[in-house]
Formats: C-alpha cells, structure tokens, sequence
C-alpha cells in the first residue's frame, strides 16, 4: 500500500535526524489543521502545515515551505523572491502528490524528494517554538518535533516566510 510505504520513510527520515519525536494517530478525517486541533485539544499556534508552491514555468520550479496555522504563507512576495521567479502559487494536488507521494492534509518536511533540496523553508516563528507539530505523511499521522529536527532534514528558518493570518 502506497500510504503504509510513505508513512515508512517519513517515519525513517524523522528518525534520522536523532531528535525526539512524538507520533500521533488521528482519524484521516480530521487532518486538515484546524479539524485536528480542535478535535484533538493542540493549539494551533504549535502547529504548523507544509505547503508545496509552483513557479507557472514549464517544467515548474516547485518548493516546500512550512507555515504556522496562525500564519499566512506570504507566497506573492517572500517565498517568490526567494525561489527567484516572476509567477508563484500554491501547488495544485496533483502536483502535490507527483512530487511528495503525499495527499494534501498529511504532506510533511520529511521524507521530500532530494530535488527539493536547497528549495526549504519554514517560517522563522517556527524555530523558536520548543516543538511542533507537522504532518506525518499520510492523513493518519502527525508528528511532534522540535525546530532541530527540521533542520536536520535542510529546512532554513526565514524570517517573514508568512505574515500573521
């Protein structure tokens, strides 16, 4: 099954890093950020989403970005600036999928494709939580890391990645 296969490697890569984590189980129905918090009693201050955006270059020049729940990916002028193109936008599902081998609701910054190297990065808000949680894969995980673990796996912390929501 493809989504036991990718929760594998995430979980493989998390644990690469050698920072604690925690995993947590949650109904596939309830991935989306905000249904898993309120349901399940996080705060969305300590949660944060991963974000694949695309250049409208053919082929697009794609990138993962992570972004607290109270934030707002500033896509238009930051995260365009940084991957250097003219055109940015949120990268469809498909995309998603193509690129990650994750649905959207369960994408995480770890286990990416080694051609997203380089192109990382998480909201500097980010790095100065003790832990935070991140997808886990598949829309059944999320995940409990500190920032270490993060950069473990290549995110940059940039300040004003996003912008409050």
């Amino acid at each position: 099954m493809i989504e036991h296969d990718t929760e594998a490697r995430v979980l493989a890569a998390v644990e690469a890093t050698g920072e604690p984590f925690d995993v947590i189980e949650i109904d596939p129905t309830l991935a989306d950020t905000a249904d898993f918090c309120a349901h399940y009693g996080y705060p969305l201050e300590a949660s944060a989403n991963c974000i694949l955006v695309a250049s409208r270059d053919d082929p697009p020049q794609v990138a993962a970005c992570l972004a607290l729940a109270t934030t707002r990916l500033d896509v238009n002028k930051r995260v365009r600036k940084l991957l250097g193109v003219r055109k940015l936008s949120f990268a469809p599902a498909d995309l998603t999928r193509e690129a990650t081998g994750m649905e959207i609701g369960g994408v995480t910054p770890f286990g990416l494709p080694e051609d997203l190297a380089g192109r990382r990065w998480a909201d500097a808000r980010i790095g100065r939580l003790d832990r935070v949680i991140v997808g886990g894969g598949s829309r059944s995980l999320k995940l409990w890391v500190p920032p270490a673990a993060l950069e473990a796996v290549g995110f940059e912390f940039v300040e004003d990645l996003a912008t409050p929501a």
